[in-house]
């Protein structure tokens, strides 16, 4: 951040009144725990301060503290509503566009006149905000958000042990419990200073990755089953859930955040992609090792995006339209992902 930019915040955050933090549709750990982590550093201060969210947290998340304080918008639109307009300070985390946020809250938030701020780490961000704090080269938005009030506000003695365990949790599920997009120093040493307030870093990993429904393990075995394609001339793999298959195992929101994860386990894949049939449209999740950047896949081909090794997209059509397109790409990427 520039000397410009942190003056510009620490005079906007001395006169607020009214903040909203306000994140991504289907949040995950990293948007929770950022909006979380900011959400207590202002009410700590006895600001009034509120979350908006498009819609419901994973139930694995729903042990964070102040968890049960989010407002989500898709139960509730009016009061969010109201809300985002009389706000005098806007957070925008872990995103870097406001139709992220779902087509109800978009326009709300474009024609908001608080003063605005971005905190996220996806690229390209494209939201006019009044400063824009955004690295790619960073593990998480939890991070930037460390960054934010403890580095550059320079705001230490504040940092409580609420907030360093949201911290926590964002860093530790945006590196798939330290796996990738981990190889800062700087990540660590956050990490240090978060366990010096006592964060129990193996509870929290109990808590959100212990802590699943019996309809995820039973997704997961029939997705591993039955549900896996394994392409070793593109060194790809994908996977795919039918609405049926959800139905049948009594899916909840959250039941498969991290799936995609396990296509990509395999010694000769380096790409892989999971699609979920939802009503008149697929979400896709891509995952790549090493230099096949997934973000340009998804810009390019299905109008998504998200980072060079994972990304995301929404494709309106048939899952077996959506797959079928998908199969079609892949030779045109094979010398690349063969290299």
């Amino acid at each position: 951040m520039t000397t410009e930019n942190i003056e510009k915040a620490e005079q906007a955050i001395a006169r607020a009144k009214q903040v909203v933090i306000v994140s991504h549709y289907n949040p995950d750990g990293d948007a929770v725990g950022a909006s979380l982590a900011l959400y207590h550093f202002f009410a700590n201060r006895k600001i009034q301060v509120n979350i908006i969210l498009p819609n419901d947290i994973p139930e694995f998340l729903e042990w964070m503290p102040a968890y049960n304080t989010i407002i989500i918008a898709q139960n509730n639109f009016k009061k969010a509503d109201s809300i985002i307009k009389k706000a005098d300070l806007l957070f925008f985390v872990d995103m870097n566009a406001t139709h992220r946020s779902g087509a109800e809250l978009e326009k709300i938030l474009d024609e908001a006149t608080a003063f605005k701020i971005l905190i996220d780490h996806h690229p390209e961000p494209n939201i006019d905000c009044d400063i824009i704090y955004s690295s790619t080269k960073t593990s998480s938005t939890c991070e930037l958000i460390y960054n934010f009030l403890f580095k550059y506000l320079n705001k230490k003695e504040e940092l409580t042990l609420e907030i360093a365990e949201c911290i926590y949790v964002g860093i530790m599920t945006d590196t798939g419990s330290f796996s990738y997009m981990c190889n800062n120093p700087n990540t660590f040493l956050i990490l240090a200073e978060l366990m010096k307030l006592k964060v129990d870093g193996e509870k929290i990993h109990r808590n959100v990755y212990d802590n699943y429904s019996i309809a995820r393990i039973k997704l997961l075995g029939l997705l591993l089953c039955k549900r896996l394609t394994v392409l070793p001339e593109f060194a790809t793999s994908y996977m795919y859930l039918t609405k049926k298959d959800m139905l049948q195992c009594n899916y909840k929101r959250g039941d498969t955040e991290g799936f995609v994860n396990y296509g990509l386990s395999m010694k000769i894949v380096k790409f892989t992609a999971f699609f979920i049939e939802r009503d008149n449209r697929v979400r896709i999740s891509f995952r790549s090792k090493g230099n096949f950047n997934v973000n340009n896949f998804a810009k390019k081909h299905f109008g998504g995006g998200g980072h060079r090794n994972a990304s995301a997209a929404y494709y309106e059509d048939s899952l077996e339209n959506t797959i079928a397109y998908f199969n079609q790409l892949l030779p045109l990427y094979a010398e690349e992902l063969n290299s």
